[in-house]
């Protein structure tokens, strides 16, 4: 029980003069460094050149960044409107996932079409380590004392056989709080398992379909983590990830059976560049 009797894990982890190094900006940047490491070694079997990849990432880096804070800072608006100084302040935390993803998507399609790379192709190379950099960097939102459930007590937290170090960290504010960071932690990383032993496999999965697996995967999981919350605007009887994770699931479904319909010769993932795409 001494454990239990620690205080909460400091989010600076070093100092460097008078810049403080944030936990949170260090686990987000190991997990881009994992993701581009990944993400170039499956994009040279399907035909992507190294400096493709890494000039996407100059892009779409910077792009979902901004709009990861801007997603977050719009729908905070009641706190920013007072508090301006304190919009850029991302390394306090403040991010909304889904913001990333569409500022990234959005790149990603634009850099795509400019060097004729088939998008959903990139795509489908980047989207089970965009699911694993998701899973890494919930971690960044523990250290911070963020993304977290309702009030629980501390019975429950020890009956979950988790270590005591998270268990202190879920102690916030005088309470003892639901670990969604973590349960959304490991489904983004179950993800990025399944989608592994599963994209190689032949005639499974056409050219943009281990995307809508990834946001299949996600959104679902999404969905129902993010009811355990309590830090999410809500939009009538849904939270607003709430609401976007049921368009994307059902709209992922959607996109996979028209264009299985109306492109059957859609090129198989594991082709990766074929010459009628030169």
């Amino acid at each position: 029980m001494e454990s239990f009797l620690l205080g909460a894990l400091n989010p600076i982890a070093f100092t460097l003069g008078p810049i403080e190094v944030h936990w949170y900006g260090i686990i987000i940047a190991s997990a881009v460094v994992l993701a581009v490491y990944f993400s170039v070694r499956e994009g040279k079997r399907r035909g992507i050149i190294e400096d493709d990849v890494y000039d996407m990432l100059l892009w779409a880096l910077p792009f979902s960044i901004v709009s990861a804070r801007a997603y977050y800072v719009i729908f905070q608006w009641s706190y920013y409107s007072r508090h301006l100084n304190e919009i850029y302040r991302i390394w306090d935390g403040g991010i909304a996932i889904y913001g990333a993803l569409i500022g990234a998507l959005i790149t990603v399609v634009v850099f795509c079409r400019k060097r004729m790379i088939p998008p959903m192709l990139m795509l489908d190379v980047i989207a089970p380590t965009v699911i694993m950099a998701q899973g890494i960097g919930r971690w960044g939102n523990f250290m911070n004392q963020e993304a977290y459930g309702a009030v629980t007590s501390l019975a429950f937290l020890q009956k979950l056989y988790i270590p005591s170090f998270i268990i202190q960290q879920m102690n916030i504010q005088g309470a003892y709080r639901q670990p969604t960071f973590l349960y959304e932690s490991i489904w983004d990383l179950a993800g990025f398992v399944l989608l592994l032993c599963l994209r190689r496999r032949e005639h499974l999965f056409k050219r943009g379909e281990v995307f809508f697996s990834y946001v299949l995967w996600y959104a679902f999981g999404r969905f129902f983590i993010e009811q355990m919350r309590t830090d999410s605007l809500m939009l009538g009887a849904l939270r607003v990830s709430q609401w976007l994770s049921l368009f994307l699931f059902v709209g992922a479904i959607a996109v996979w059976i028209l264009r299985r319909y109306w492109k059957p010769l859609e090129p198989w993932y594991v082709e990766g560049i074929t010459k009628f795409d030169k």
